[in-house]
């Protein structure tokens, strides 16, 4: 063990995170074709098989969350243009293509989950903005909400908001090497754990087996694993890691 992960980054009460570990996450919902990804249909679908789900929220031009993941409105709607320029208002009128679905709130999302299966809540940041702003529209979002839930991002600053303005909320950190086995990637791994201070970690499946993933779910952080796509990456994530977020054939 890493005296200075311990240190930095202390492992989590186990009964706090025992949870993320029992279930499979549909990525994005239990999306198909003519059920879009982050849609109200593709989280009942996910519902009505048993799975738990990830979903992704931007903010909103008026500081709301609206559960959508991509920066740009282009490859998932008729729409163009940035989330962040519209009122979650307007974000709600928007159709999904594809479908009858519409870009829903994470209020609404939540509402609709109604606590029966667990929730990961990835919060899409840019280095370049600030995170605050992201963060606080999400816990407004989640106050008051009794079901199982976690967020996480790949920004560090996100788990680090958390972990001082809303220390109850379980919180986690998006990893993925990039192929960068280099000492200084390892370096820049463990800065980001130690300015996170995560619960748990998410972790891109193609890095594993990653001695850096192992050593910190051997000190009682859960690995989850992204994006498992196929029955091979799928039979990677049970050997490797605790929980997968799956969508295709990577789900059972």
């Amino acid at each position: 063990m890493n005296p200075i992960d311990a240190w930095r980054a202390p492992a989590p009460d186990p009964r706090r995170v025992e949870w993320l570990a029992q279930w499979t996450y549909a990525h994005r919902g239990l999306h198909s074709p003519g059920v879009p990804e982050n849609s109200p249909s593709a989280f009942a679908e996910a519902m009505a098989h048993g799975l738990a789900i990830e979903c992704d929220v931007q903010r909103t031009g008026d500081g709301r969350a609206a559960v959508f993941h991509d920066w740009e409105l282009d490859r998932l709607t008729d729409e163009r243009g940035p989330v962040i320029r519209r009122p979650l208002a307007e974000i709600e009128t928007i159709a999904l293509s594809g479908s009858s679905d519409r870009i829903p709130s994470l209020e609404r999302t939540l509402a609709q989950v109604g606590g029966r299966v667990p929730m990961l809540i990835e919060l899409k940041s840019k280095r370049e903005r600030r995170v605050a702003p992201l963060c606080l529209a999400v816990r407004r979002a989640l106050d008051g909400y009794r079901g199982p839930h976690a967020v996480m991002s790949f920004d560090p600053r996100v788990s680090r908001w958390f972990s001082i303005h809303s220390p109850r909320t379980v919180r986690g950190l998006v990893v993925t090497e990039e192929d960068d086995k280099s000492f200084a990637g390892l370096w820049r791994r463990h800065a980001a754990l130690w300015h996170a201070r995560p619960d748990f970690l998410a972790y891109d499946v193609r890095d594993l087996p990653s001695r850096f993933a192992e050593g910190q779910r051997k000190r009682g952080l859960p690995l989850l694993t992204w994006t498992v796509r196929s029955p091979e990456l799928r039979d990677r994530a049970a050997l490797h890691a605790d929980a997968p977020i799956a969508e295709g054939e990577g789900l059972a």
